[in-house]
């Protein structure tokens, strides 16, 4: 299988990613995980400045970037364009897509709105229309919150779904997902 080298290794300087370019990574996949006037109420440790910087160093360093975030954590819809078009101003390459399944004990569980499943294809609409020509990708919560409606986020404008186990919580058995592409007479792609 022609498997492209990806890492997601956080905060990076210039020259680590350079290094990694070097040693034969392709894509850098970095999340913004939110719109910027969102992000303080959903992380403390950094700045989303230094994740927007971290970003435009992978892109600068000559990688394929890989960002996106996190919805139904309590954003607005406002928040959700304002997060697609900071995605467009960085130039990423693939916009992962998650939806938040909450897990009783983190602190976003406490507070989050999972998002209905045609919501959830409203998003993916509105993440192609901002972004035509990029990998819109459903990724994170898709078998929970979009339940019988996954083969949909193909028909609102995702060009690919991350199949199998996500880093938090189980996927459903990847033949389901093959069987689904199939079914739509669309053609699987590693990536």
């Amino acid at each position: 299988m022609p498997i492209k080298p990806c890492a997601s290794l956080g905060i990076l300087t210039d020259s680590a990613l350079s290094d990694l370019k070097k040693a034969g990574l392709t894509e850098y996949h970095h999340n913004l995980e939110t719109a910027r006037s969102y992000f303080s109420k959903i992380c403390t440790t950094h700045d989303y400045e230094e994740d927007a910087e971290t970003v435009r160093k992978a892109k600068n360093s000559g990688l394929r970037v890989c960002c996106g975030g996190v919805f139904g954590m309590g954003e607005s819809l406002e928040q959700r364009v304002e997060l697609a078009f900071e995605l467009r101003e960085l130039n990423v390459d693939a916009m992962p897509l998650n939806f938040l399944n909450p897990i009783a004990g983190t602190p976003v569980a406490g507070f989050a709105v999972p998002l209905k499943p045609l919501e959830i294809l409203k998003v993916v609409a509105m993440f192609r229309f901002v972004h035509p020509d990029k990998d819109v990708k459903v990724a994170g919560g898709r078998e929970v919150n979009l339940r019988d409606l996954q083969s949909l986020v193909f028909a609102a404008g995702a060009n690919s779904v991350m199949v199998g186990n996500y880093l938090t919580t189980k996927g459903r058995d990847y033949r389901h997902d093959l069987q689904m592409i199939k079914d739509l007479d669309l053609s699987v792609v590693f990536h």
